[in-house]
């Protein structure tokens, strides 16, 4: 993609997804062949047991729907949380506010107009990806306990 974000999404990406790597990507299922993967692993490790519980979302559209404010408070906390409140000699703030460049000033052109997209993020970039992952572990921590049950 050739979009005026995409600098600062790349940034963002490179700069954000090995610490979502590093904390949370054991526990994150990305994709249909990923949970195969990991149902296998499972399975040879003796995990799979007859009362296991698998909490899963699948939800529509889920870069493109993306709350943008929401998403950007969800990464900040989950940066912090994590000791992280300036990386690369960047205050945390100001990747907030480079986040919130990427993914709120996005225009498209649609037969001849433009358009700026005013939920979620754009599909293709970079950091859609890692933010919307990031989203989705918020939710799973705020939705299923540790002990099974459904909040």
């Amino acid at each position: 993609m050739n979009m005026p974000t995409t600098g600062i999404s790349k940034f963002l990406d490179k700069s954000i997804r090995p610490i979502f790597d590093k904390h949370a990507r054991s526990t994150t299922i990305i994709d249909g062949v990923d949970l195969i993967h990991r149902l296998e692993t499972y399975t040879t490790n003796g995990y799979l047991k007859p009362k296991t519980y698998l909490c899963m979302f699948d939800i529509t559209d889920l870069y493109t729907m993306l709350p943008q404010e929401e998403s950007l408070d969800i990464l900040i906390e989950f940066l912090l949380q994590h000791g992280y409140e300036n990386f690369q000699n960047i205050p945390i703030d100001i990747i907030r506010k480079l986040a919130l460049i990427a993914i709120k000033e996005n225009v498209f052109v649609y037969e001849k107009k433009f358009y700026q997209q005013a939920i979620g993020g754009v599909m293709g970039l970079a950091f859609t990806l890692t933010l919307a992952n990031i989203f989705m572990c918020k939710m799973r921590e705020t939705t299923c306990s540790p002990t099974g049950s459904i909040q």
